[in-house]
């Protein structure tokens, strides 16, 4: 079952905590030294982006999380900030639910971002119709939606779905 991240409850914190942090460790030799922390998501920067408006959604199996997603309405697109899943539960079509379910509740155009390095991720979302953008695209939409540093700009990926493309991708910067 998909159903929003309850803030009052704080198992749904910790969980989202939790799912983050080891989910992140197929990462960890991806993901550059200087941004790679212990833990990888602290509970300061959960409370920091739900404060900035990121939405969770999670998916429960049996009484608890296994998975989670977070996505944020930026001016006329929905990223998804956060995409994990529980180790032991990948491969299982978790991820691909929590995208149908997320195309089903909204019709503005989707984009996502990964480390460049990371191939898994970007994977994932080739297979679910995102494609990454041009070096220039992405530089332009990493400093329009993302509250993007030079860092992130310069290890990060950018997958925009069909909207993305034919919408904001075809705009005049």
């Amino acid at each position: 079952m998909i159903r929003p991240c309850n803030f009052e409850d704080t198992d749904d914190f910790e969980a989202i905590c939790d799912i983050i942090n080891h989910s992140a460790e197929i990462y960890r030799d991806i993901i550059p030294a200087e941004k790679w922390t212990v833990p990888y998501f602290s509970r300061l920067e959960l409370q920091q982006e739900i404060d900035r408006g990121v939405v969770f959604w999670g998916y429960e199996e049996i009484g608890s999380l296994t998975a989670v997603m977070g996505t944020q309405d930026v001016l006329d697109a929905t990223l998804i900030r956060y995409l994990y899943v529980q180790r032991g539960r990948r491969g299982k079509g978790i991820g691909s639910e929590l995208i149908a379910f997320l195309r089903q509740t909204t019709d503005r155009p989707l984009l996502a971002n990964a480390f460049t390095q990371a191939a898994k991720a970007i994977h994932f979302y080739e297979r679910h119709g995102f494609l990454p953008v041009d070096p220039e695209q992405k530089d332009r939409l990493l400093k329009a939606y993302w509250p993007a540093s030079d860092h992130r700009i310069e290890t990060y990926a950018v997958l925009a779905d069909h909207k993305a493309r034919d919408i904001l991708l075809t705009r005049k910067p």
